[in-house]
């Protein structure tokens, strides 16, 4: 039993509009996934980024100004003033000589 004609016109109506242009799908697809890739580098880049700057550092520094809420102005004569969060300097005790002394004690007569 065929269908009735304006029932015909909905079913291709239906089907045209899920059955879009492949091409134009294709090349959408195709802008979609390089703006993945886009979002990845980015990322990558980011991670490099704060990676380098969270890098562990260790050195005798001199502390030449500290500031509210805990932030604390490094100085080092290599790389100059830097800025850290005063909660991650642990402090540095300069190596004392160990060369032992002895003294003799005499009982005074």
């Amino acid at each position: 039993m065929p269908l009735p004609v304006e029932f015909e016109h909905k079913a291709y109506w239906a089907l045209k509009q899920l059955n879009m242009d492949l091409e134009k799908t294709g090349v959408t697809r195709v802008q979609q996934l390089h703006e993945l890739e886009k979002f990845r580098r980015d990322g990558y880049e980011n991670a490099s980024i704060y990676k380098e700057r969270t890098k562990q550092w260790s050195s005798p520094f001199t502390v030449s100004q500290v500031f509210p809420y805990g932030i604390v102005e490094l100085h080092l004569p290599t790389k100059g003033n830097f800025k850290v969060n005063g909660q991650r300097i642990k402090h540095y005790v300069e190596d004392f000589p160990t060369a032992k002394e002895s003294l003799d004690l005499a009982v005074p007569e």
